[in-house]
């Protein structure tokens, strides 16, 4: 069974605020920019010994691939785990073992000072910098981010495949009613029981240490762990009218019903939603 041919998400080194917000902000264009971390101390500073030795002591939650299923585990984490645990998990093995939304303002708000934030946009969020880590072939299935924040994801150290959406491909993509999910899986897509795949138009990069990944909101995203990894986010919220009411809808709203649906019907709201998105 093919797989996709996705063209290349564009790639500058350096990028001024006008340029940016006229070529890739405004019309939710895609753009890896290579440089702009390059200067950060995070990226020489945080080893994963650096983790070890200075929090190591942290208590943090870790999510499988359960996180999807329904049932009780359903949108919640694996396991707690001190850091130093995790990060030898994440050193040594491919478990499908993801550390993610690790709010570093809240939980270790030192490291806030290892990291610039950029120039680019007004309304980067200083209470919401979220950490991310996984270990090598771990994979974060397709979705959107529910509050519909544009999103600055910059690979501390590991690389990562990923493959990217506008928010309009979500029919294509097969997306869940009531989430903001999609159980393709676009590395072996099965083009019979999602015929949708076969229009789908997306984008894809291999983000390296240093680089950072501009995410429009809205838009679709699929993650491979190439190496064990470390990325940290900045979030911006969406600037429109329409992207603020969508994203409180989806947080307030669409999620809640899930949620409730799955505590009281699990397997028969999965079946349901299932049927919906495979009729798309």
């Amino acid at each position: 069974m093919p797989d996709f041919n996705l063209p290349s998400i564009d790639r500058v080194s350096f990028i001024e605020a006008e340029a940016f917000n006229e070529n890739y902000f405004t019309p939710l264009k895609p753009v890896v920019i290579t440089d702009m971390a390059k200067s950060w101390p995070a990226i020489k500073k945080w080893t994963a010994d650096f983790f070890r030795e200075q929090h190591g002591d942290k208590q943090v939650k870790v999510y499988d691939g359960n996180f999807v299923v329904p049932g009780k585990k359903y949108m919640s984490q694996a396991r707690i785990l001190s850091l130093r645990e995790y990060i030898d998990i994440v050193t040594t093995t491919s478990l499908d073992l993801r550390m993610f939304l690790y709010n570093i303002k809240k939980e270790a708000p030192s490291l806030v000072n290892d990291i610039t934030f950029p120039s680019l946009v007004d309304g980067l969020s200083k209470s919401f910098i979220f950490m991310f880590f996984g270990c090598k072939e771990s994979v974060t299935q397709m979705h959107f981010d529910i509050d519909m924040s544009h999103v600055f994801h910059t690979a501390i150290y590991g690389k990562k495949t990923i493959s990217l959406f506008p928010f309009e491909e979500g029919k294509n993509l097969h997306r869940y009613p009531f989430t903001c999910r999609s159980y393709v899986d676009i590395h072996n897509p099965d083009f019979e029981q999602y015929s949708g795949l076969k229009k789908v138009k997306g984008l894809q990069t291999v983000l390296e240490p240093g680089e950072t990944l501009y995410i429009p909101s809205g838009y679709w995203h699929h993650i491979v762990y190439n190496d064990a990894s470390c990325a940290i986010s900045l979030r911006c919220p969406s600037t429109t009218w329409h992207g603020k009411l969508h994203g409180f809808y989806n947080l307030i709203i669409m999620s809640t019903i899930d949620r409730l649906m799955n505590k009281i019907a699990p397997q028969a709201w999965f079946n349901w939603k299932k049927k919906q998105a495979l009729k798309s």
